[in-house]
């Protein structure tokens, strides 16, 4: 009976030796068509990423001649950049006062992509002759490099005498409607990078502009537009206010001079 109790053990070794061999070869099978299709799925998803880049590149020519219409027309409408980014919740922080006033002088503002799309895009600020920088043209560029890096350049401005980088305001000064930037914006074009890990490069300034202001600009230079036109009608409504007192506390008068009379 022992001898009996240890062959069936052996059996049973064995039986569990060649099912344990069975199912690791059938997960290494499953596992392998899961592959096959995960490479199919690959190579969709190239072809994809391909043809979207594609159409990208055909609607950003698209897009080129109504941008430059439209730069056509901000021209002629006095601080239309300045106001833009002032209104806007963002940028608004980070031009100082005196940046404000170099601002004055921005004749247009563009980015623009690289033509595969992908490997980054321009932002550039043209300027009108003035009295702070011999450049009329104030560009930085973000190249995404195939080897996974990005590299960053941009414009080194050539201050004229006595300019350079402006300094920041007092953000305690009385009557000012907004704090100001410790820091002059026109730094952001000596900040350049070229790092291995592009995750390592967040450029907000670069982002919010290609991504929010630029598409449409005109949106926060309306709500400038609105800002002024609610403080205008809050001031009427005050006057209004004011009128209804003066108005009632003449009745009140009348009313005790009559009173008075009576008696």
């Amino acid at each position: 009976m022992v001898a009996d109790k240890g062959k069936k053990l052996k059996v049973t070794d064995k039986n569990e030796e060649e099912n344990a061999e069975q199912i690791d070869g059938e997960l290494v099978l499953s596992i392998e068509k899961l592959q096959e299709i995960q490479d199919d799925l690959e190579k969709i998803n190239e072809k994809a990423s391909d043809e979207v880049l594609a159409v990208e590149q055909k609607y950003n020519e698209m897009r080129k001649p109504v941008y430059d219409k439209r730069n056509e027309i901000i021209k002629s409408i006095p601080d239309f950049w300045l106001t833009a980014f002032l209104s806007h919740p963002a940028l608004n922080e980070l031009l100082t006062e005196e940046d404000q006033k170099i601002f004055k002088h921005l004749n247009s503002l563009e980015v623009e992509d690289s033509k595969d799309v992908k490997s980054g895009y321009t932002i550039t600020f043209n300027f009108k002759p003035n009295p702070y920088f011999e450049d009329t043209k104030l560009m930085k560029t973000f190249i995404f490099l195939d080897e996974g890096t990005t590299k960053v350049t941009a414009t080194s401005i050539k201050w004229k005498e006595g300019m350079g980088v402006p300094n920041g305001v007092d953000n305690d000064k009385k009557g000012s409607k907004r704090a100001h930037a410790e820091e002059s914006f026109f730094s952001w074009f000596s900040e350049t990078q070229h790092k291995d890990n592009m995750d390592e490069i967040h450029d907000e300034v670069a982002e919010i502009i290609k991504e929010d202001l630029w598409p449409n600009p005109l949106n926060y230079f309306i709500n400038e537009a609105d800002d002024f036109e609610g403080d205008d009608d809050e001031e009427e409504g005050k006057g209004d206010d004011d009128d209804d007192d003066d108005d009632e506390q003449d009745d009140d008068d009348d009313e005790d001079g009559a009173d008075d009379e009576d008696n």
